[in-house]
């Protein structure tokens, strides 16, 4: 494996310079599905070349179960100072185990909860709860659309307080809706819980995270100032929901304006709509970024697929038949 086994674990720098400039240069959408993109396929690389060194490093201590060959100086030499980095990869797993664990956790329990408080409660796609503290949210799944619960039709519910109506107009109220809509539409649920779990998985993907927080926020923006026709309404309801909400319901739930710089997506919004581009040109600071992070990437998925090939070849020739 060599040196291969090691570059998806700092792969996912080159990312950090495209995690920034797609957040200024490309639409919300585009950048969106490209970093999420990324952090996934980083992410599970640089997993996969752990969980390797891991079966390196556990075949050396004393007691393993693993089979006696799983030692061997062959083994061994594939992994540049196995004695270091495949015992130092066993508590990096487990604690990659458990952090992405924790997260999935979460979200599910938040999930669930908000589903049970709203299970009684009339509207199948709008609950407006009288409440005193303002917030809204897009919850998914549920009793939004026809057949299936967890979102993967698009279907969910919108939940506003009245608390927060009462500080909207009305334009400024088919906004907010807009904007909820739009997250469920485009499942903005999935990317946030991937990017979450890509940055438990590897710290160097917290910047794509934060990047995919904001452009998530900026997709519903021009989806909900699309449907409305007036972008300046969308940017007043953003902008008096940031004043009035507190905060949001969960980092993995779509939430109006707990997510994001809002001051910075009020002035995206009183700017000209952006241009959608499938790929933004080579020529530009954002294409050149761009197309570094898919050689990274690409990078990455080749190492890691080089030292799982490799490993398994090495430990079917030195496992006894």
């Amino acid at each position: 494996m060599g040196i291969f086994v090691f570059l998806p674990l700092v792969l996912p720098l080159t990312a950090w310079p495209v995690a920034r400039l797609a957040e200024l240069h490309l639409h919300p959408r585009t950048a969106t599905r490209l970093l999420t993109a990324v952090a996934v396929v980083m992410s599970v690389c640089s997993t996969l070349c752990l969980a390797l060194l891991m079966v390196v490093g556990t075949a050396q201590l004393p007691g393993n179960p693993l089979p006696d060959g799983w030692s061997d100086p062959e083994v061994r030499a594939a992994v540049p100072y196995d004695g270091i980095a495949g015992r130092a990869a066993i508590p990096a797993l487990a604690a990659v185990a458990t952090a992405c664990g924790r997260t999935l956790w979460r979200h599910r329990r938040v999930t669930r909860r908000a589903r049970r408080a709203l299970s009684g409660l009339p509207g199948r796609r709008v609950v407006v709860l009288p409440d005193d503290t303002p917030y809204a949210y897009a919850l998914p799944g549920g009793p939004g659309g026809p057949g299936g619960s967890d979102g993967s039709d698009g279907s969910g519910r919108i939940v506003v307080t009245t608390a927060l109506l009462a500080g909207l107009r009305p334009a400024e109220r088919r906004a907010l809706f807009a904007h909820e809509r739009a997250h469920l539409a485009a499942r903005h649920h999935r990317h946030l819980l991937a990017v979450h779990l890509a940055a438990r998985a590897n710290p160097f993907l917290r910047p794509l995270r934060s990047a995919v927080l904001y452009t998530a926020e900026r997709w519903a923006d021009e989806a909900a100032a699309q449907a409305v026709g007036d972008r300046r309404a969308v940017a007043r309801a953003i902008g008096k929901a940031a004043l009035l909400t507190p905060a949001g319901p969960a980092p993995t739930l779509p939430a109006l304006a707990a997510v994001g710089p809002v001051p910075r997506r009020v002035a995206a919004l009183l700017a000209p709509a952006p241009a959608v581009r499938r790929w933004p040109p080579v020529c530009t600071a954002v294409g050149a970024a761009a197309w570094g992070a898919a050689a990274g990437t690409a990078v990455s998925a080749m190492s890691s697929a080089n030292s799982a090939v490799t490993l398994f070849l090495t430990l079917y020739a030195a496992t006894p038949l």
